[in-house]
């Protein structure tokens, strides 16, 4: 079966010599700097580019000046790759080159945007939403590649795209490095969620300021038309489009600048967006999305996402977020491999319905399922992983928490669950992250609970967690014995993962009405 590639495709690390640097400029000398670059992963890096800039020739005063010098170096380099990658469209050689380098060109625009939150002195920026913001722009550029390799197409035009942004962002990661956010909850939501956001979600009929329907009876009869007149909208408050019941088939991008959409349907089953992009067709796993959302503090409720393209054409999304203090509630998604790519950022999904076969809940983000159903359905291959976490770089403040839920066998796998084997996860990238907690795990789970990805890649890396788990399938008596994988006994230690702690969720959630609940 087609899978998705774990390794790296390697870097050419000093290509960026000849693309990007004329050698007759000179910034710190390297003895200022050898110290400072010393406390980060990637020092080679560090020291070359903030010694051939005259632009870095004012001295270093503590580490808060380091970082912020770091944090516009690894600007600098990204606008530098990204006039780069630009100028290769037409060196592409087919249809899949052009598909994987347009990714880049989205992706590195998107980087571009999250490294300049962290250093724009008008946007407000706490430590953790820098590391957030950081690690979605490691994540663009790492999916960029990613592209590549799906499609076989990573021989010409990658190489040379290589660059050092990649170990400049891993800098300015572990410099900023921060722990888990402060719980702090309101009527059960994240505090990011506001006290309007949170009656919109809970009132059963909310005043929508378009409606779309099929029958012509609303403003528009497609998603798209109504996101277009969203987006000549002024301002960036709350925005409310109402989806009547009915099956739209439509490919939807809620881009960057859409910011505070709401989606609300007539319920799962009954206001349904659908779409067949997949990799066997062609798309790259990042572009086959029925569903994409980047625009920050997106909400949907009451909506059936899903990808149609069936197990044999491999990777095909239902829904991408990749929408900072993102809120999904009572919505379904329905797909086999890849259903659900929890992107970037931070996000939130509640009373949501989840199918697939292979990695369906995947991606980078912080995210915290909660009361969720997760069904498994009937692979062709006869295995099933639940998660694929995709941390690449040790400071990233990402990871799948799944807590309150139930996994569970969809219909088509329990005629047949004794044939099929069903696993929690395993590590698509180096640091992958889940931890499930006090979730009812059905008897299809495999008794070692999680698989290995490649022989032994990121066994030792990874941080796979369970706690306090109920049903058939949670005994942890012959779980797997990899030095990254731990039963929690401690609810201290738990706790970090709750949504209160991992995603600061008192600081949001309540605004979006979304019941939820901030602790163990």
């Amino acid at each position: 079966m087609f899978k998705k590639l774990a390794m790296a495709f390697p870097l050419a690390i000093f290509l960026f010599i000849t693309l990007f640097v004329s050698p007759a400029v000179s910034g710190y000398p390297s003895t200022s700097v050898k110290s400072w670059c010393a406390q980060t992963p990637y020092p080679q890096q560090c020291e070359y580019y903030l010694t051939h800039n005259p632009k870095y020739a004012h001295p270093i005063k503590g580490k808060s000046d380091f970082l912020k010098i770091s944090l516009h170096l690894a600007l600098d380099r990204a606008l530098h790759a990204q006039s780069t990658t630009n100028s290769l469209g037409s060196k592409c050689r087919n249809e899949r080159e052009k598909a994987a380098w347009a990714d880049c060109v989205e992706l590195y625009e998107n980087t571009i945007l999250k490294i300049n939150s962290t250093v724009d002195p008008y946007t407000k920026c706490s430590a953790t939403d820098a590391q957030t913001w950081l690690s979605a722009a490691l994540t663009n550029l790492e999916t960029c590649k990613q592209g590549f390799d799906e499609l076989g197409v990573a021989d010409y035009i990658l190489p040379l795209m290589s660059n050092n942004v990649s170990c400049l962002i891993s800098n300015t990661l572990s410099l900023n490095k921060v722990g888990y956010g402060e719980p702090n909850y309101n009527k059960g939501f994240p505090t990011w969620v506001t006290s309007g956001d949170r009656k919109l979600l809970q009132t059963s009929s909310p005043t929508p300021n378009i409606v779309v329907a099929q029958d012509g009876s609303g403003n528009f009869k497609t998603i798209n038309e109504a996101i277009a007149a969203a987006g000549k909208r002024s301002g960036s408050a709350r925005y409310v489009i109402q989806v009547k019941a009915g099956t739209y088939k439509e490919n939807v991008e809620i881009g960057t600048k859409l910011k505070n959409i709401m989606l609300v349907g007539d319920g799962i089953g009954k206001t349904i967006i659908t779409g067949s992009r997949s990799v066997g067709g062609g798309s790259t796993t990042f572009k086959s999305a029925t569903v994409a959302v980047v625009g920050d503090g997106f909400i949907a409720r009451g909506i059936t996402f899903r990808n149609t393209a069936g197990a044999e054409n491999h990777q095909a999304v239902a829904l991408r977020s990749g929408s900072d203090l993102s809120v999904f509630y009572q919505c379904s998604f329905e797909g086999y491999q890849d259903t659900l790519y929890v992107y970037s950022e931070r996000q939130f999904y509640r009373e949501c319905d989840i199918y697939g076969t292979v990695d369906f809940i995947f991606g980078n983000a912080a995210v915290v399922f909660q009361n969720c159903n997760i069904y498994a359905r009937n692979p062709p291959n006869k295995t099933n992983t639940v998660t694929a976490q995709g941390r690449t770089d040790p400071n990233e403040n990402t990871g799948i928490s799944i807590h309150n839920c139930r996994i569970t066998a969809a219909s088509d796998l329990k005629a047949v669950q004794s044939s099929v084997k069903t696993y929690l996860g395993r590590p698509w990238k180096e640091y992958s992250r889940t931890i499930v907690m006090k979730t009812f795990l059905d008897s299809l789970i495999d008794p070692s609970g999680w698989l290995p990805w490649s022989g032994n890649f990121a066994l030792d890396t990874l941080d796979y967690g369970e706690y306090a788990n109920t049903g058939p399938g949670s005994s942890t008596a012959k779980r797997v014995n990899w030095k990254g994988y731990h039963v929690i006994t401690s609810a201290t230690e738990a706790s970090k993962f709750t949504a209160g702690n991992f995603i600061a969720a008192g600081s949001w959630l309540p605004a979006t009405n979304v019941p939820f609940t901030s602790g163990l």
